[in-house]
C-alpha cells in the first residue's frame, strides 16, 4: 500500500471486478419491490414453508386484503404497528402489508416475556399488533399491565398451522407446537380479528404513499443502559442494502434462499426477506432451526444461498443423517454473528467448494456495513466495508483514525446508516460524529484494518455477550433480575461456551431473607419464566456483595475479567 493510501480504501484492490463500489438505488418504497416481482413473476414460488408454496401473485394479493383491513381498523399513515410471530408466510404477508398501508413495521422478538412486551407497545405508541396466537398470551398480559389509555386498540392474530399442508414432514418437537389451535384471545377495551377475517376485507385501500425518506421499520435495539431503543430506518435505508445484498451474493429471480435467521431481526428481515423480494428469487422458510429439517430443505428444494450463524453450519455438519443430505446446490453461504471457526470453514471448502464470507453489521447499519467479498474472503473477519460504504477505525477518545494494524472504534458512514433513535435525541446525538463533513455512526466495536483493508474485530467499547449472534445487554438482564424477590444485587457478565461463544451468567447478592433458602435452580427457573430464553442466564453465581468503586458503582469489567482467567485454563485444554 503506498503512503498516501487511506487504509479505509485499501479493500478497494480485493473488491469484486464484477462490482462497482457504490450503488444508486430506487427511490421507491419497500412496497414497490413486491409490486414489480408479483407482475414479473406472477405464479413463481415467494414462500415456501414446509410443503407449500405461496406464489408472488398470492403474496400480494393477501398483503393487500390484510393492509386494507389494518386501515379499516384505524391505522393511519406513519402509525406504528407491532409484529410478534415466529418466522413464517405470515410474517412477511403482514410485514408487506403494514408497508402498503403507509405505516411502520415494529418487529419484535417472539422470545420476549409480558415483563419484556410493554416497552414494544408504549415505546412506539403501537396501538394495533400482528400476532402468532401461541404469542397472545404474553402481549396481552403484557398490556393488561398499561396504563388505559396506552393499550392495543385491534388485534390480528393467525396459526402457523394455517401455513402447513397435511402431509408436511414437521419435527417431531415441533407438531405439538406448530399444530395447536388456540381460543380467539379476549382484548380488553379492543377487538381481535383472526386471520382469515382480516384477509377477506373488501375495506378500499389509500394511494401508496411512501417514498424512500418515509419510516418504514422501527427494530429495537437494547444498549449499555436503560431500555431498548427503536432505530429509525425509513424505506431508503433497507432498499440500499436489500439492493447490494443481491448484487454481492450474486442473488437473481434463479435464487432459492433458505430463511432461518429470524425475521424480526434486521438481517433475517433485510438479508434475507428483501432481498429475495426485490430479485423475485424464492424464500424457503423455517420457523426456528433444526438441522435435519435444514438438510432436508437444502436438499429438496436446491437451495442455492444461505445466510446464517456460523454455529448452524457447526450443527448441520455435526448431523449423523449429513452424509444422506445434498449440499451441492449452495453456491453462496455467509453470515455473521460469532465467528467461523477455520476448521468448519475448511471443511466446507473441501466437501463442497464453498467459501464461507463472514459479515458484520448492527441494527443501526440495516444489517451488513461489512463483508468478505465471496471470491476472496478471510477467515475470522469482518470483511470489508460493503456498498456504498465509508468505514473507518479512529481513537475512541480523539476520534483521529488510526493506521493499519492499530486497533481503535469501527465507525461507519453510508446510505444503509439509521436516522436516529426514536424519541432519543440524546441518545442519537452521542451515537454520530462528524469526519470530513461526513455523519459516521460510532458502532462501539473495537477493530482494526489489515494492509488488504480488511476488518477484525478485536474488543468491545459497548458492555454486551454474544450468545450465538444473539445481542445480549446486561443492564437490561439486570433490569429483569431486580424484580426477584429474592435478589439484592445482581451482575451479568459474559462466560465462555464452547458451542454458543459465549453465555450469561449472573453474579447474584440475595436479601438476607433468602439465604439459604433461594438456589441457583430457583433463580435460573425463574429468569426462563420472566425474559427471552437467549438473555437467561446459563449460570448464577452466589456473592455475599459485588465489588463497588469508590462511587459505588459495580466494576462488572473486575468481575469480567476474573471469569476470564477462571475459564481460560479450561478453554486452553
Amino acid at each position: 500500500m503506498s503512503p498516501q493510501e487511506p487504509p479505509a480504501r485499501a479493500h478497494h484492490r480485493v473488491w469484486p471486478r464484477r462490482l462497482p463500489y457504490a450503488i444508486r438505488t430506487p427511490r421507491t418504497s419497500l412496497w414497490d419491490n413486491l409490486v414489480v416481482s408479483a407482475r414479473r413473476y406472477p405464479d413463481k414460488p415467494a414462500l415456501v414453508f414446509f410443503d407449500l408454496s405461496t406464489s408472488y401473485a398470492e403474496l400480494l394479493a393477501q398483503a393487500e386484503r390484510l393492509a386494507a383491513h389494518l386501515r379499516a381498523q384505524g391505522v393511519r399513515d406513519g402509525d406504528r404497528v407491532l409484529l410478534f410471530m415466529q418466522n413464517c408466510p405470515q410474517w412477511v404477508v403482514a410485514c408487506y402489508a403494514v408497508l402498503r398501508a403507509n405505516a411502520v413495521v415494529v418487529p419484535v422478538n417472539p422470545m420476549n416475556k409480558a415483563d419484556e412486551l410493554g416497552h414494544y407497545i408504549t415505546d412506539p405508541d403501537a396501538r394495533v399488533a400482528l400476532c402468532a396466537a401461541d404469542l397472545a398470551g404474553e402481549l396481552l398480559k403484557a398490556d393488561a399491565g398499561l396504563p388505559e389509555a396506552q393499550r392495543l386498540r385491534h388485534l390480528v392474530v393467525t396459526h402457523y398451522a394455517d401455513a402447513i399442508g397435511p402431509a408436511a414432514e414437521v419435527p417431531p418437537a415441533w407438531q405439538a407446537w406448530l399444530g395447536a389451535r388456540h381460543e380467539r384471545p379476549a382484548l380488553a377495551g379492543g377487538s381481535v380479528a383472526t386471520w382469515a377475517e382480516a384477509l377477506s376485507s373488501t375495506a378500499p385501500l389509500p394511494e401508496h404513499n411512501r417514498g424512500p425518506d418515509d419510516l418504514a421499520v422501527l427494530p429495537y435495539t437494547s444498549g449499555t443502559t436503560g431500555l431498548p431503543k427503536g432505530c429509525m430506518h425509513p424505506h431508503r435505508t433497507l432498499m440500499h442494502n436489500a439492493v447490494a445484498g443481491a448484487l454481492w451474493g450474486n442473488s437473481t429471480a434463479e435464487a432459492v434462499s433458505l430463511l432461518v435467521v429470524p425475521l424480526f431481526h434486521i438481517t433475517g428481515m433485510v438479508s434475507g426477506m428483501h432481498t429475495a423480494i426485490y430479485g423475485g428469487a424464492t424464500i424457503v422458510l423455517m420457523p426456528r432451526w433444526d438441522r435435519e429439517l435444514a438438510g432436508r430443505l437444502i436438499s429438496r428444494w436446491r437451495v442455492t444461498h444461505w445466510t446464517n450463524i456460523p454455529t448452524m453450519v457447526i450443527d448441520l455438519l455435526a448431523s449423523p443423517s449429513f452424509e444422506r443430505y445434498d449440499l451441492s446446490s449452495l453456491v453462496y453461504i455467509g453470515g455473521g454473528g460469532a465467528a467461523m471457526p477455520q476448521a468448519v470453514a475448511q471443511r466446507l471448502l473441501e466437501l463442497f467448494g464453498l467459501r464461507y464470507a463472514e459479515g458484520y453489521g448492527l441494527t443501526e447499519t440495516a444489517a451488513p456495513s461489512h463483508s468478505n467479498p465471496p471470491d476472496d474472503p478471510k477467515q475470522q473477519c469482518l470483511g470489508i466495508p460493503f456498498m456504498s460504504c465509508d468505514a473507518r477505525v479512529v481513537d475512541p477518545d480523539t476520534l483521529r483514525e488510526l493506521p493499519v494494524g492499530e486497533a481503535g472504534e469501527i465507525v461507519i458512514h453510508g446510505p444503509m446508516v439509521f436516522d436516529g433513535y426514536w424519541k432519543r435525541p440524546e441518545a442519537t446525538a452521542a451515537a454520530f460524529i462528524e469526519i470530513e463533513g461526513k455523519r459516521f455512526f460510532r458502532s462501539g466495536d473495537l477493530g482494526r484494518i489489515d494492509e488488504d483493508g480488511y476488518f477484525f474485530l478485536t474488543d468491545r467499547l459497548k458492555r454486551m455477550i454474544n450468545a450465538s449472534g444473539f445481542k445480549v445487554w446486561p443492564a437490561e438482564v439486570e433490569a429483569l433480575m431486580f424484580k426477584h424477590p429474592a435478589i439484592a444485587e445482581a451482575c451479568v457478565i459474559a462466560t465462555r461456551d464452547a458451542y454458543r461463544g459465549e453465555s450469561v451468567k449472573a453474579v447474584v447478592v440475595l436479601r438476607a431473607d433468602a439465604r439459604g433458602k433461594t438456589s441457583e435452580a430457583d433463580i435460573l427457573a425463574w429468569c426462563r419464566e420472566h425474559m427471552a430464553a437467549y438473555k437467561c442466564p446459563r449460570e448464577v453465581a452466589f456473592a455475599d456483595a459485588l465489588p463497588k468503586s469508590g462511587s459505588g458503582k459495580v466494576m462488572w469489567r473486575w468481575l469480567q475479567e476474573r471469569e476470564l482467567e477462571r475459564t481460560e485454563p479450561a478453554r486452553a485444554q
